[in-house]
């Protein structure tokens, strides 16, 4: 269970966003390298709005080839895992050896932003071209990795290249079909390099025992750095989720004007009474002390029968919901299939479940959020950690055992859309306090 944050969203705090210091950040002197790679990046893979680098697909393998040239270039060894990862090193790290890793993703949700994901991978492969440079070295050796397929929104399955290498990438998920070609899952992995074979066995990629610490810099995708002034900060904890991609409520269509309601079986009432009761129960959870987000970010009739005069006889809707605690998220699915038993019986109706998907939530090592902030504050940034609302790949290398830290980047206009928008200044404070966090990490 994560520990309650002390961050007072709304409140005194939220009227009183912290000053910050006008410091130069410790690698400052890379911000024209950061500002060619986002640049490049964008370029790639630009879409006729945002950009869209599918998981698995040509816009992430572009990405992919793009930073391992700039690494090459540098002078840092490359390769590919059997996970089709891309692992970057300032030299080669021997399989008995310890060592840090740094990572995050470089696909996107379909026309969005250029930052999410691609922030981390830049600023940890900037952290070695400073190693490089300069001709330092970390007191622990320190990879890079760029991973594979972390949105969810083109195999409707996330953290693909992460559950590959940790064993946990089932054959169920191996055979989604992606939202535009309808190729599996399965094939668009091998087509992309990956050990198709031994992901299929759930064999363990990766030694994690090897793994001192995993560290992911990302984009926050919420507004409350914005409104606290954070340009960087350390996160306590990553929400685990609930996820229906597809829930049918089932009626009877009808003339609008012939049936009463007493005879109707209308599908789109009965889904808005299941939200609004979901909604109650969320504000009672909120009151208490819980913590819960809910969404439902699918909801249509059929296309093709629909019409103003026509009572609905079907619904598909999504339902995700999201929580720091594993109770929360139980109770509001047993919440759920609960009120759809109710509105079954109440308005004659009935409701068909897909098979959920699930993420654990997360806690991240708590002596590591310690060091990202004192590095925070040897950058004279302000020191204030939060939770990530959102989930990362970071998750799965924490609930595999792994010390895992975050940092997040102050980030305007939210995510996964194209108008993100992170201050490149506000990334290299973000990457100067990753730096000096792994350098001194034993």
């Amino acid at each position: 269970m994560i520990a309650p944050v002390n961050v007072n969203i709304g409140g005194t705090n939220a009227m009183n966003p912290h000053p910050v210091l006008e410091i130069q950040p410790g690698l400052s002197h890379l911000t024209n390298e950061a500002e060619k790679l986002f640049a490049d990046l964008e370029e790639l893979s630009r879409d006729t709005i945002g950009v869209s680098r599918p998981s698995y697909g040509e816009g992430e393998s572009k990405a992919f080839d793009m930073i391992e040239s700039f690494a090459k270039n540098e002078g840092l060894i490359t390769s590919r895992d059997a996970a089709a990862n891309l692992v970057i090193e300032l030299e080669k790290i021997s399989d008995d050896q310890e060592y840090i890793l740094v990572g995050s993703h470089l696909d996107s949700v379909p026309q969005g932003g250029n930052y999410d994901g691609a922030a981390g991978v830049i600023a940890g492969l900037l952290c070695l071209v400073e190693y490089k440079r300069t001709g330092t070295s970390p007191e622990t050796p320190v990879k890079v990795i760029a991973l594979r397929g972390e949105e969810s929104a083109w195999f409707d399955a996330c953290y693909l290249g992460s559950k590959a290498l940790l064993g946990k990438l089932g054959e169920s998920e191996q055979a989604l079909p992606q939202r535009d070609d309808g190729k599996t899952l399965g094939t668009h992995m091998a087509e992309c390099g990956a050990d198709i074979d031994r992901i299929s066995k759930g064999e363990v990629l990766i030694d994690t025992s090897k793994i001192k610490a995993f560290f992911e810099l990302h984009i926050e995708q919420g507004p409350v750095m914005i409104a606290r002034n954070l340009p960087v900060a350390a996160v306590t904890g990553i929400r685990g989720n609930i996820r229906h991609r597809k829930i049918k409520c089932i009626g009877e269509a009808g003339h609008s004007g012939a049936v009463p309601r007493w005879l109707r079986k209308d599908a789109v009432f009965a889904t808005a009474d299941l939200i609004t009761r979901i909604d109650d129960h969320w504000t009672t959870i909120l009151q208490h002390g819980g913590d819960l987000v809910a969404t439902t970010g699918i909801l249509t009739t059929n296309p093709q029968n629909h019409a103003m005069s026509r009572i609905p006889g079907l619904v598909t809707f999504s339902f995700e919901a999201r929580s720091q605690y594993e109770h929360t998220l139980a109770a509001i699915e047993a919440l759920l299939h609960s009120e759809c038993a109710t509105i079954t019986y109440d308005r004659k109706v009935q409701f068909e479940f897909d098979k959920p998907v699930k993420t654990p939530p997360a806690v991240l090592d708590q002596s590591i959020v310690e060091r990202i902030n004192k590095a925070c504050g040897d950058e004279g940034l302000p020191i204030e950690a939060i939770p990530s609302g959102a989930g990362h790949d970071a998750s799965l290398f924490a609930n595999a055992g792994v010390p895992t830290g975050m940092i997040f980047v102050r980030n305007r206009n939210g995510s996964h859309n194209p108008e993100e928008e992170m201050d490149i200044a506000d990334f290299i404070k973000g990457t100067s306090v990753l730096y000096r966090t792994i350098t001194d990490f034993k």
